[in-house]
């Protein structure tokens, strides 16, 4: 009996374990359909609010100020987990970004953000410098919305799978499994 699906399978959950601790999370929580996204060089407003994945703690929102926060995505005015995780985004739309230490902070301590942290910011796309803001925001279907991520997710398992079947050695017959 060969191992080699149940080891891909094994494989497949693994990297989903692993890539969540690592890896910056993406989570849409209210996608919007737009002719015109984010990219790289846009000036950008956003709303947010940042709490520590380790407590749940607030350590800053610009919803409490009432004013978003507007900088140039992609240019390093703020941490990668931001430049990365707020690409391709529609006016309207709200992400949640879980965001590792090696695009947040790192190992330095931020005010009130221990050294080490992983980041969670639910943040709100207001406006984009010279795109005109929507009349109405037109929200993505639920379903489509589930499809895409869907999508995302077998893509991930894939792609672990296709390297466990290149690492695996067929030559021997592996039949303590």
């Amino acid at each position: 009996m060969k191992a080699t699906p149940l080891l891909a399978a094994i494989a497949a959950i693994f990297v989903g374990l692993v890539g969540a601790a690592s890896e910056l999370q993406i989570d849409i929580t209210l996608p919007v359909e737009c002719d015109r996204k984010t990219k790289n060089g846009d000036s950008i407003s956003m709303h947010y609010r940042g709490t520590l994945e380790s407590s749940g703690n607030q350590f800053d929102a610009s919803y409490d100020r009432n004013q978003p926060l507007t900088f140039t995505l992609g240019s390093g005015q703020v941490i990668k987990g931001w430049d990365q995780g707020l690409l391709d985004m529609c006016i309207g739309e709200k992400r949640t970004l879980t965001i590792p230490p090696s695009l947040g902070y790192g190992q330095r301590a931020m005010g009130p953000i221990p050294a080490g942290s992983t980041l969670v910011f639910e943040t709100e796309l207001m406006a984009i410098a010279g795109v005109p803001k929507p009349e109405k925001i037109r929200t993505k279907a639920t379903g489509e919305a589930m499809a895409d991520k869907v999508g995302s997710a077998a893509s991930d398992a894939t792609e672990a799978v296709k390297t466990m079947m290149m690492d695996t050695d067929d030559s021997q017959g592996h039949e303590e499994l």
